[in-house]
């Protein structure tokens, strides 16, 4: 069977704001720099590396930060929103014959609450989540071995660069959206296999990708 694998936050939940919210009210906890009002538009112009170096998160940091966000969120998950018109193209590439899975760097538990409060929990196989921030190729891995996946038979969904460049490292199709993190225009320097502006381009998209590698 192929697997369609989406990441979460920023692909299938709207969690921008919630997180960058949660980042600068702990921020000064850690010496970081808070995002400033009118910089989230400049904050999706940036790979993860330079947004690091911008306000000043070393790597030692991050990993304390995403654990602390992690933890705050849990709070908040109830308040999270699905996009709008992503639950139908989920339900259409399921009934298309697809199976469903995540991989995200939020916690599991995070990830189960939300498919219960949308009822999309029988839609997905599985939840992954690693904790490779700066490059997610080695998750992918993990991923690919514990699913018992082959990456000729996947294809990744995600909102940022990192998802691009890792899924090309390992040898995966991806689809960029661009209603995630990363602009559009970053996301098509990178040249993903395919480009969705909103989810419900999203079944045509993985036919697009299926076909391309078929020919």
């Amino acid at each position: 069977m192929f697997h369609i694998v989406f990441d979460f936050d920023g692909t299938l939940a709207d969690t921008l704001e919630l997180g960058l919210n949660v980042y600068n009210r702990i921020a000064p906890e850690y010496d970081c720099q808070p995002v400033g009002e009118g910089e989230q538009e400049l904050f999706r112009t940036k790979r993860p590396q330079e947004l690091l170096e911008a306000y000043g998160i070393s790597r030692l940091k991050l990993l304390t930060l995403v654990m602390r966000i992690r933890k705050e969120i849990n709070r908040h998950v109830p308040e999270m929103k699905l996009f709008d018109n992503m639950e139908k193209a989920l339900r259409d590439i399921r009934e298309a014959g697809f199976g469903l899975g995540i991989l995200t760097s939020n916690s599991v538990e995070n990830v189960r609450q939300f498919l219960e409060l949308n009822n999309l929990t029988a839609l997905f196989d599985f939840i992954y989540s690693g904790r490779n921030f700066l490059g997610k190729e080695r998750v992918i891995r993990k991923m690919m071995i514990r699913e018992q996946l082959h990456a000729e038979r996947i294809v990744y969904v995600g909102d940022e660069t990192r998802d691009i460049e890792a899924c090309q490292a390992a040898g995966i199709p991806v689809i960029a959206v661009s209603w995630g993190l990363n602009r559009r225009e970053l996301l098509a320097s990178l040249s993903p296999d395919q480009i969705a502006d909103r989810p419900e381009e999203l079944p045509d998209r993985v036919r697009q990708v299926l076909l391309s590698r078929a020919e």
